[in-house]
């Protein structure tokens, strides 16, 4: 068991190197808050369309097949089962629902209603196309509004996590925080610390790892006393996991110490006294395509995606 590499979201791509991972962080960054926020009041054909845009970013980038199905697999199941769930279940309106047309086909033909003119003929077909109950078979019935939720449902699910994961997937946690740190800047205007924010963001993002490796131990050395579960019962297995819970917390804490002391011998007072250099940011040929992209990306959303009440 490795927990560093078991886990399937979250890991950085250090090799091979995509095209991806040369972009500036700052217009990833950029590109991963359009995702998150363009299929708010949108159609549903705009969420299916930015789940296939991901699909097709993933594989353009070439990321290796061990990696994307690991992260992409479970994720693409969890989006079926929410749209098979939602597209079952209940609508919410609670409304028994009735045929706009008489069931009996001869009452229809011998209405008295008279088909003079074409348009006439052509709205009565379309009345009879339109059906809101789209299957019914026993239990399973859907519609067309429990359908329009599940859709919804399902793509921002995956939208949401898939989008994350493939921008941590191909950015660096100290790419993350420089490019942050750069866009932050006006607001050092208002007196806003931004340095201490990122700093504080890159120390969490390398404090991670190391509560991951705290808890593997830990969980290997419970492992390694062949306990007797059913031996200790209930309560003996709870103490016994209390006694880990608390042992975590102070290995946390101490690996938490020993940082801020490495921080105190280099020096760091504060960032008036030791500046926090990133590295430098430079927006190259392919950022600049990825901007232009992005405006089309917008363009669009606002001319089709918008969803209409």
């Amino acid at each position: 068991m490795d927990l560093l590499r078991s886990l399937p979201l979250g890991l950085y791509l250090e090799q091979p190197q995509t095209w991806l991972h040369r972009l500036d962080p700052r217009v990833k960054l950029i590109w991963l808050l359009s995702f998150l926020t363009s299929y708010v009041v949108a159609n549903n054909y705009w969420r299916v369309l930015l789940v296939v845009l991901l699909v097709i970013v993933t594989l353009i980038a070439r990321i290796p097949l061990r990696v994307w199905r690991q992260q992409m697999g479970w994720l693409l199941v969890l989006s079926f089962m929410v749209l098979a769930l939602g597209a079952i279940s209940p609508d919410g309106l609670g409304i028994n629902y009735q045929s706009r047309l008489p069931p009996n086909q001869q009452v229809s033909t011998q209405s008295a209603i008279p088909q003079n003119t074409k348009s006439n003929s052509e709205t009565a077909s379309s009345k009879k196309q339109y059906r809101y109950v789209l299957f019914h078979k026993g239990p399973v019935k859907v519609n067309r509004r429990s359908l329009d939720l599940a859709i919804s449902l399902s793509t921002i699910v995956f939208t949401l996590i898939y989008s994350t994961n493939l921008y941590l997937l191909t950015t660096a946690p100290e790419e993350i925080t420089s490019g942050m740190e750069s866009l932050m800047q006006p607001l050092r205007r208002f007196k806003i610390p931004v340095t201490e924010i990122t700093l504080s963001l890159t120390l969490s993002l390398r404090f991670i790892p190391l509560v991951l490796e705290e808890i593997q131990n830990l969980i290997r050395s419970v492992m390694t006393r062949a306990i007797n579960w059913k031996k200790l019962g209930l309560k003996g297995g709870a103490k016994v996991w209390l006694i880990v819970i608390e042992r975590l917390l102070e290995n946390l804490l101490l690996r938490a110490e020993q940082m801020a002391n490495a921080m105190m011998v280099r020096g760091f007072t504060s960032p008036n006294e030791h500046r926090v250099k990133w590295q430098e940011l430079k927006l190259g040929t392919g950022d600049w395509l990825a901007i232009v992209i992005l405006i089309i990306f917008w363009s669009l959303r606002i001319a089709l995606g918008t969803e209409v009440s």
